[in-house]
């Protein structure tokens, strides 16, 4: 009876170490995403502080308030008021990053690849209106943050090197003009978009539109799409 028992306390102890390797292990992890969620919350908070007042308007204090986290977590975290804009700026590209793997990774026919640029790129203008709004502040500083930053130069790497594909392949099939400038003609697309979304409220005042209506963005998006292919074709 009593080696019974003692076999029993045994195997208790012992089946006791598991559950406490696990609890340990979890209670390891918890902290991790704890931080990573804290951080998420302080850069959501951020982008909408920025975005609404710009660097120069926005307050480290009102960025703690926004995301609930005091003011020294929040620099242990991300760090100044500098690294917190990077931060955003980061934040912000790396959603619209996410926005372009479809056109990264799909080798289209070149009109219907430039189609899919302007559709991507005017959407993005139109469901990011936030990063309009940061890259204004930034452009305002210089651009100081984002040459900083490795991580929105390699982004745009990227759709630069897949636009030259695309135009090349054009080219070859002659269907486009050879000698066109991919990056050139990346700022030409976003441009027609981003200016067409930033100044919304003025041209909506001026010619009595509705900027952002689906018929209208329709509209534009045909628009610019004729117009760059206009300009590629042979």
């Amino acid at each position: 009876m009593v080696a019974r028992a003692g076999k029993s306390g045994g195997g208790t102890r012992k089946g006791a170490r598991g559950p406490a390797r696990a609890g340990r292990t979890r209670t390891a992890e918890k902290p991790k995403r704890s931080a990573s969620q804290t951080r998420d919350k302080i850069i959501q908070a951020a982008i909408a502080e920025f975005a609404s007042k710009g660097l120069d308007g926005a307050r480290v204090d009102e960025v703690a308030a926004r995301s609930g986290v005091n003011k020294t977590l929040l620099y242990q975290y991300v760090g100044n008021k500098d690294d917190l804009f990077t931060a955003a700026l980061e934040a912000a590209y790396l959603s619209i990053r996410e926005r372009q793997k479809e056109f990264l990774a799909e080798r289209m026919e070149p009109e219907a690849g430039v189609r899919k640029l302007v559709h991507l790129l005017l959407s993005i203008w139109v469901e990011h209106q936030e990063y309009g709004k940061l890259l204004a502040s930034e452009n305002f500083h210089g651009g100081k943050h984002v040459r900083r930053s490795k991580l929105i130069g390699e982004m745009y790497g990227q759709i630069v090197a897949t636009l030259t594909d695309l135009l090349e392949r054009g080219a070859a099939q002659g269907v486009f003009r050879k000698g066109i400038d991919p990056v050139d003609l990346y700022i030409s697309i976003s441009s027609l978009s981003a200016y067409y979304v930033a100044h919304q409220h003025t041209l909506n005042a001026i010619f009595h539109i509705d900027v952002l209506g689906p018929k209208r963005l329709r509209q534009r998006e045909e628009h610019i799409v004729e117009m760059v292919l206009r300009f590629v074709r042979v």
